[in-house]
């Protein structure tokens, strides 16, 4: 079984068989895995009425727990968008009435985003589904399989520096 991407690297081996172009296949072919996969998810929230960002924002507020509520910076940290774009995007959410913007009780200097009733509904029900469209992406991969690339996955982000320490 071959894909595209042991096309290119056998163009490469023809025009510079001098080159080891192995470490290209690896990451042309997590590259071309990712367009895939994130088309795949963004198919399906489209069709749950949501954009893969709303989804990250109102995602990553629920699995926070309750009172289901960040402050921006920690949202930026647990999203990866800059404070720009995250203030935007609450902008957004708190205009559709999926999250609320508001002054901490706890400490005023600080503002917290919280999930409104419709958030969460909205959020509850994407996630189920979000799920079982992941499964079917994964379809192709067994049980092992799915372990083995994780922990490979995980090895080669944390040697990046991916990580919310």
């Amino acid at each position: 079984m071959s894909d595209a991407v042991d096309v290119f690297l056998g163009q490469w081996a023809r025009e510079r068989p001098d080159l080891d172009v192995s470490s290209m296949g690896i990451i042309g072919r997590m590259g071309r895995a990712s367009q895939l996969l994130w088309r795949g998810v963004e198919e399906f929230l489209s069709g749950e009425g949501l954009e893969r960002w709303e989804f990250d924002v109102l995602g990553t507020l629920r699995r926070s727990g309750e009172p289901y509520s960040l402050t921006p910076k920690e949202l930026v940290a647990m999203t990866m968008v800059g404070g720009a774009a995250m203030t935007n995007r609450v902008d957004r959410l708190v205009a559709r009435g999926l999250v609320t913007r508001e002054v901490d009780p706890d400490n005023r200097r600080r503002t917290l985003v919280t999930l409104t009733p419709e958030g969460l509904e909205v959020i509850d029900r994407a996630v189920g589904g979000h799920v079982a469209n992941q499964e079917r992406l994964l379809a192709a991969l067994d049980e092992g399989e799915r372990e083995r690339l994780a922990a490979v996955l995980r090895k080669l982000l944390v040697s990046l520096g991916d990580t919310l320490d």
